[in-house]
């Protein structure tokens, strides 16, 4: 993209109102679908990296589906959902934890330190981070989530790093769980006192209906989103993103916002931007509008 001067001047102006807000808060990022692939994650890691420059105290929590997915396929296993979420035998939860954990994990890590040393690989295993239960049979190794200890992640963040979360948990017995990436980071989001949960994803964001892309919803409340989930209007993978941006704003997260990953630098125009991107979810009392300029 080449850019004028007078227009370059001008982009850069429309973001340090934002720049000067933001600094000093914290910032969880739900990063999964395609936006996972390897031509993304360069982008993706550069994003955050500048983020993390200006002040800003990024938390990214991450999925994997499609590479758990890719290798049950190499091992001749057939993946299955049920209401969004994996259903996780024993043979499935292995191949979860090794892909999570030793893969993706490293990967988003090494992408962020190519950029300075300031990633650090976290498992939700790890100093008792995501205290989880399996209470849904159907789901097998599945875990609902009793209770986050951010320790290690405030400690991290208080040394200036940036903590990179895959969503193994355990329950009190020590037995590794799989767990949803939007649950998590929605979880996460308001334990941390989160200015913002972003959970980036496949399409653009919410839409009145999903095959018309003009009925995009700009912005959203809990209880808006509550009465969509109820009537059926929110479908598959998007459900557990609506509860998880739900569960934040509930929480103390000023805003939480569904955009697509598949966006260059879509989190720099959701953060730095008048217009933003995707779906933002503000508070009951909030005034459906985008968000102000500072």
């Amino acid at each position: 993209m080449n850019l004028t001067p007078e227009a370059t001047a001008a982009v850069l102006t429309q973001a340090l109102p934002y720049i000067q807000r933001f600094s000093g808060a914290t910032v969880v990022v739900k990063y999964g679908g395609s936006a996972m692939d390897r031509d993304h994650l360069a982008g993706f890691a550069g994003d955050i990296v500048l983020m993390h420059s200006v002040g800003i105290r990024p938390v990214v929590v991450h999925g994997g589906g499609p590479q758990i997915g890719e290798m049950m396929g190499r091992l001749g296993l057939e993946p299955r959902f049920v209401d969004g979420l994996r259903v996780t035998d024993a043979e499935t939860l292995d191949i979860a934890r090794m892909v999570l954990v030793g893969r993706v994990n490293r990967d988003i890590v090494s992408a962020i330190n190519v950029r300075g040393p300031m990633a650090v690989g976290v498992s939700g295993e790890d100093a008792g981070l995501i205290q989880a239960r399996a209470d849904n049979p159907e789901l097998g190794y599945v875990g609902t989530v009793d209770a986050v200890n951010t320790t290690i992640i405030d400690r991290l963040l208080d040394e200036n790093l940036i903590p990179v979360v895959s969503t193994i948990g355990a329950d009190a017995t020590g037995q590794a769980l799989n767990i949803n990436a939007d649950t998590v980071a929605g979880i996460l989001a308001g334990a941390l006192g989160a200015a913002k949960a972003v959970f980036l994803t496949d399409v653009e964001g919410l839409y009145d209906d999903p095959d018309d892309p003009s009925t995009l919803i700009s912005a959203t409340t809990p209880a808006a989103l509550d009465q969509m989930i109820a009537a059926g209007s929110v479908g598959g993978g998007m459900i557990p993103k609506a509860e998880a941006a739900v569960h934040a704003v509930r929480h103390g997260v000023a805003s939480a916002h569904m955009v697509n990953g598949t966006t260059p630098h879509v989190l720099l125009l959701e953060l730095f931007t008048d217009a933003g991107a995707g779906t933002m979810v503000c508070p009951d009392s909030a005034d459906l509008i985008e968000e102000p300029a500072p």
